[in-house]
């Protein structure tokens, strides 16, 4: 039996915060087990959301300095979780980072928080940029996820995830498939600011919006949700393709959340139906949306499962630390069966504090 001991960290494209979450692989007979054993989410103060919001549009040398600022940062935070917690034993961080490019047609994507300002910091080993050798490679570098589903959540049909963006994992013909699907808490968290606050909670707002029909077609004629797969989403597509469509000030927050929940919730809904029968395993910050829960559920046939709120909240978190475990054990962590890439590889460069 070998057994690993990971701090995790995610920060996704929704600015949620920081999650960091305390996990614990086994490996025994062929079978891989795990726990959170702790778990919680540092919310961005008003400065690193500025920061991390903008970071696009900084200059060479200025994107660089804050590269090694936001290691520094998350190197600090996980010191600080590791004597919150009193934890004994860390073998290493495992960082995703935060995307601040995403362009895998032009060979290049790029995840903020410097591995090495980590590992100073946390005077830990830290392993990270999981994405470029896929990326360079030829694939979409994303989805990451779907090894862990794979490997850790293999009883389900099909994994959804609704995060910054919503995508989908299973298994087809011995390959796994995944791809993502249409963007949810990245528009979700933007039109619920129109209206002063930071998320729509339960998607209230949106339940009391009308659904705009011509808005949702203009939705639903856009031209990736039609592609095939493998396809990722990224900032830049958002901002060029997706987000113009809303740009309708005659209509208020409330109705652009209910129709864009209905696109959201439709494009889903055909993609799980497409998919293999069975339970599917639904995570991430969109799944309090309770209308957009409920809308999934009216356009697919699929049985919806809604774990507990520490897998809801940390299972991305939970699988960047596995795929640190499967790094550090020289084993394949990306598929190209769901990146496009030439092969299979290992992702993630490894930082030593000495």
């Amino acid at each position: 039996m070998q057994r690993y001991r990971v701090v995790g960290l995610m920060s996704g494209t929704s600015l949620d915060g920081l999650d960091i979450a305390y996990c614990e692989f086994t490996h025994e007979r062929e079978q891989w087990s795990f726990s959170i054993n702790h778990a919680e989410t540092i919310t961005y103060d008003k400065v690193w959301s500025k920061s991390l919001t903008t970071a696009h549009r900084k200059t060479a040398a200025g994107l660089l300095q804050l590269h090694h600022k936001y290691g520094s940062f998350l190197g600090k935070e996980v010191k600080k979780f590791v004597r919150r917690h009193k934890l004994s034993q860390v073998d290493f961080v495992s960082s995703h980072g935060h995307t601040i490019y995403h362009q895998p047609g032009k060979g290049f994507t790029f995840q903020l928080g410097a591995g090495d300002s980590i590992a100073a910091a946390a005077k830990l080993p830290v392993i990270c940029d999981f994405r470029s050798i896929d990326v360079a490679l030829g694939g979409q570098g994303a989805p990451l996820v779907p090894i862990g589903d794979k490997l850790l959540f293999g009883g389900y049909a099909q994994c959804l995830n609704l995060g910054g963006f919503a995508n989908v994992s299973y298994q087809q013909r011995k390959r796994r498939i995944a791809f993502d699907i249409a963007p949810v808490n990245i528009v979700l968290n933007a039109l619920a600011t129109e209206k002063g606050k930071e998320f729509d909670e339960y998607g209230e707002m949106a339940r009391s919006g009308k659904l705009n029909i011509p808005l949702l077609k203009k939705l639903d004629a856009i031209k990736f949700f039609k592609q095939k797969s493998p396809k990722s989403l990224g900032r830049e597509w958002l901002e060029k393709e997706y987000l113009p469509i809303l740009d309708k000030p005659k209509l208020s927050a409330e109705d652009k959340l209910r129709t864009v929940c209905q696109n959201t919730a439709q494009q889903i809904a055909e993609v799980l139906d497409k998919g293999p029968k069975g339970k599917v395993l639904v995570t991430g910050g969109g799944t309090f949306n309770t209308l957009l829960i409920e809308l999934i559920s009216q356009n697919c046939s699929s049985a919806l499962v809604l774990p507990d709120i520490k897998l809801i909240n940390f299972k991305e978190a939970l699988v960047f630390s596995f795929l640190g475990v499967l790094r550090m054990r020289n084993e394949i962590n990306c598929l190209s069966s769901v990146t496009g890439a030439s092969k299979d590889n290992i992702g993630g460069a490894v930082y030593f504090h000495g």
